[in-house]
């Protein structure tokens, strides 16, 4: 999205081209290469600082921001409410103001999905988002990237069918990232939920009336062996989230066994077919130990690698052209007004 400054910042797969999905793509694989041969564009991002604020425990989403940030030269703060005034004491454009003069980045992980909207329509700076109780964008484009590099034989990426088996309801964070960035690429997407735990009206006709724009295929039904029948790619999720634990029983009971990734769900979809998972799992619960610990099964740990190849491009991406490069004549000015500063001097 670009917001009333002008600013461009990362939000929502459903808002982006193909045509900027696929660059993204080919951004990763540049700078996953080069990683790979210890060669660092510790340039990129050098001196700059992005803020994270992350409203709740991270593993994946912190590591790969912050590391990726120190990659690129730059620094990332981690911030938390309890530690910052978030929207308590001090409003929330306030605390944007301050970050967006004293960072060039803000990435934000938090409940509800407006406090992310209302932070990037008033950030000076790129704002990331790096998780909502709707979406989920970053694991989005690193869950679809991760696929590309592991494409059926003789399949193109815009060949591919992909399909979520699990909790697809206003709490199904995955089941609708998948969703959006699936239809603005164009691809042809599965939704298997128990009628009770399937997506709304509302978010169906979004996904849809997207995905029709580009060429894809979407639809929602209830049976999950119908939907990995020529599925190349399995994409579950967790089947409850914090906050729903009192809900534990009656959801085990909808989504056990037939939503459970494990090799009978596998023996009903093709051969080739590979299972994601974007983590933390509950193994035992949505996907059993047996899926997860054969690489012939699953790309879950590439997927996960994946995730800091993903930020490092989109930090990159969305930041540098916001940087101003100080001219020669300008660092001999700057350079020369501190050396006369130091000259006068007399205690230090």
């Amino acid at each position: 999205m670009v917001n009333k400054h002008g600013v461009k910042s990362f939000i929502d797969n459903i808002e982006h081209s193909k045509e900027e999905i696929l660059e993204i793509f080919d951004l990763i694989r540049i700078l996953k290469a080069a990683d790979y041969d210890n060669v660092k564009f510790t340039n990129l991002l050098q001196d700059a600082s992005v803020a994270m604020i992350f409203e709740e425990p991270s593993t994946r989403t912190r590591v790969s921001f912050e590391v990726a940030m120190e990659d690129l030269g730059g620094h990332a703060l981690y911030l938390k409410p309890g530690e910052i005034h978030f929207g308590s004491h001090e409003a929330l454009q306030d605390t944007t103001e301050v970050l967006s003069r004293m960072c060039k980045g803000i990435v934000i992980r938090t409940v509800e999905h407006q406090t992310v909207l209302d932070i990037a329509n008033n950030a000076k700076v790129p704002v990331f988002n790096a998780m909502t109780y709707y979406i989920r964008p970053t694991q989005g484009v690193c869950d679809i990237f991760t696929m590309s590099e592991h494409l059926p034989p003789g399949k193109r990426l815009e060949d591919i069918k992909i399909a979520f088996v699990g909790d697809s309801s206003d709490v199904g964070i995955m089941a609708t990232e998948t969703g959006h960035i699936t239809a603005s690429l164009g691809l042809s997407y599965t939704i298997a939920s128990p009628r009770q735990y399937s997506m709304g009206k509302a978010e169906i006709a979004k996904i849809k009336k997207r995905s029709d724009e580009c060429g894809g295929s979407f639809r929602v039904i209830e049976d999950p062996f119908e939907a990995v029948a020529d599925a190349d790619f399995i994409v579950p999720d967790v089947w409850w989230y914090y906050g729903y634990e009192d809900e534990k029983d009656d959801r085990w009971a909808a989504f056990y066994p037939n939503y459970q990734v494990n090799l009978e769900l596998l023996r009903h979809a093709p051969p080739t077919c590979k299972v994601l998972h974007c983590l933390p799992a509950t193994r035992g619960v949505e996907i059993t130990s047996e899926v997860m610990d054969d690489p012939s099964l699953n790309i879950i740990f590439d997927e996960a690698e994946n995730r800091l190849h993903t930020e490092r491009a989109l930090l990159a991406r969305y930041i540098l052209p916001t940087l101003h490069s100080a001219t020669v004549s300008e660092r001999q000015q700057h350079t020369q007004a501190f050396e006369q500063y130091m000259e006068t001097k007399k205690t230090w």
